[in-house]
């Protein structure tokens, strides 16, 4: 079934245990960090974002235990920093539940909420969204699911959090590392209404449609297999564990990324422990 206010990949959630260390972390492999933003208090989270040309990657840490928070919370406490959850674009978080819903899939929501965000001449301004969320139980390959309405898209994407020194541009592709691969890409494309390709080898890709990053599952030796250094044990056996970033030049990556990074078939990777958990690799484009 195809969802008419589903879309594409909007952004990963990178749940965090020390939001401080996070954004040094980031800023030192060259992206932009936006500055803190701190949630509506229901939510209870704080965030910082970098933020590419249609798509960012949020690192969020919980600031007091609410009903909201309670999933990344054991997210925290079972795995460490990590991808937690992918929202995906729609132009009506309440439209989106209603598809869902007619569909069999128990969605919840619309929720609304928003934080502040520091404007570059100074002072604040309001980022608000409506969201709706696949059950919790609804989670292929570990990775939870929602919907994300921007109602202040310009104040998100500001010219100044687009640039970055790394000159990265876009998410490509989500690694997701499963036992069973194949059960859980075929899951992924019946809840957003996409499709599964076979790329051998045990590996998946679920498109997320309009041009946006797809998600690739795998057994988690497969991915650790492709990047020298980095061990299965390194990985989770289930769960989201590497964003394949594009940039526009690779030279100017490596620069940015220094000795932290490794090269492989013409990319460069950063390994978990340098990204809030997430194995990073860049590719130019």
């Amino acid at each position: 079934m195809i969802f008419n206010h589903v879309g594409g990949l909007d952004h990963v959630v990178v749940m965090v245990g020390d939001l401080n260390k996070a954004a040094a972390d980031w800023a030192a492999l060259g992206f932009t960090v936006s500055p803190r933003g701190v949630h509506s208090a229901h939510v209870g989270a704080a965030n910082h974002t970098v933020v590419l040309e249609n798509d960012y990657i949020e690192l969020l840490a919980v600031l007091r235990d609410t009903p909201q928070n309670a999933p990344s919370r054991a997210f925290l406490e079972r795995r460490g920093d990590g991808i937690e959850r992918i929202a995906l674009v729609t132009d009506d978080a309440a439209a989106a539940a209603e598809e869902l819903r007619g569909a069999g899939i128990a969605a919840s929501g619309p929720f609304a909420f928003g934080r502040p965000v520091p404007t570059p001449g100074g002072g604040e301004v309001e980022a608000s969204f409506r969201i709706a969320r696949w059950p919790i139980d609804a989670a292929p390959g570990g990775l939870r699911l929602f919907v994300c309405e921007h109602l202040t898209s310009a104040v998100v994407w500001q010219s100044e959090l687009k640039a970055h020194p790394n000159t990265a541009t876009s998410l490509r592709r989500i690694l997701v590392a499963s036992p069973t691969p194949r059960a859980d890409a075929d899951e992924l494309a019946h809840l957003i209404g996409s499709a599964v390709a076979d790329n051998g080898h045990d590996t998946y890709v679920v498109p997320t449609g309009d041009q946006r990053a797809a998600l690739v599952f795998s057994p988690r030796t497969s991915i650790a297999g492709r990047y020298s250094g980095v061990q299965a044990n390194d990985l989770p056996e289930r769960g989201a564990v590497a964003a394949v970033v594009a940039v526009r030049d690779l030279a100017r990556t490596a620069d940015a990324l220094g000795s932290a990074a490794s090269t492989v078939n013409g990319a460069l990777f950063v390994p978990p422990h340098r990204a809030s958990g997430i194995l990073l690799v860049f590719e130019e484009v």
